[in-house]
């Protein structure tokens, strides 16, 4: 069964939901059946990166309220996210525009390892403070994930997967999609938002037991001869 997450890696919910919903799919049993895939989302499209910023001064100015209010703001999301077991420190968050993030993610995508990109990416932005638009943060973050940082450097030099995010952000226009995290099961249900771990839960429940009546059974005629079994039986 096939679970498309739409998120941005500078949105702070996006990584609370990314683990409350990791909460329920420990806990399901049909976890070896499901497959994740991480669609691209940008709430702030047109933002330029300023390193010389924190992410306060950015919400005060983009919602044109006074640095206290947004540290205030801020505080409510991050003992939020420390209930998840996150730790957020916006005091270091650079806020970055996250079109190349994106890319990365779909360069890793290619190599199996997306969901552990998106782990390290959100981890990068919220908790250690690093700019996610720096071709360089991106490099050090394909190495940690065993991927090779010069074809990752080739890729961001040539426009490569730029065209799969644009993709993304139009098929989500086209399914109604206006906020992130936006959880899709199987192209039938939809989890919207950091919902506590029970939503995912019982959506996983009703998707996967829809999921698993349309797959084909093996129910063979067997004509039975000789043969060995895994307990080591022959016979």
């Amino acid at each position: 069964m096939k679970i498309e997450i739409w998120s941005d890696i500078m949105c702070p919910f996006c990584y609370i939901g990314k683990r409350r919903f990791e909460e329920a799919l420990a806990g399901f049993e049909g976890r070896n059946d499901v497959e994740i895939e991480w669609k691209s989302f940008l709430l702030s499209p047109e933002l330029k990166t300023d390193p010389t910023k924190n992410i306060h001064q950015f919400l005060a100015e983009h919602k044109n309220i006074s640095l206290e209010e947004a540290k205030g703001m801020n505080d409510y999301v991050t003992n939020m996210a420390a209930q998840a077991g996150l730790i957020y420190d916006f005091d270091r968050a650079i806020p970055a525009n996250s079109f190349n993030a994106h890319r990365f993610l779909h360069f890793a995508k290619k190599y199996g390892k997306q969901n552990e990109a998106e782990e390290k990416l959100f981890r990068a932005y919220f908790t250690e403070g690093k700019n996610i638009d720096d071709a360089q943060i991106l490099m050090l973050l394909a190495i940690e994930l065993g991927l090779d940082a010069n074809k990752l450097a080739d890729a961001m030099n040539n426009g490569e997967f730029a065209n799969d995010v644009v993709a993304d952000i139009n098929e989500a226009q086209q399914l109604g999609i206006r906020g992130v995290p936006f959880f899709v099961f199987n192209r039938k249900y939809a989890v919207s938002g950091a919902q506590e771990s029970r939503a995912f839960t019982e959506t996983l429940d009703k998707a996967f037991e829809e999921w698993q009546a349309t797959q084909p059974k093996n129910n063979f005629e067997t004509i039975k001869g000789q043969s060995c079994d895994t307990e080591g039986n022959c016979d």
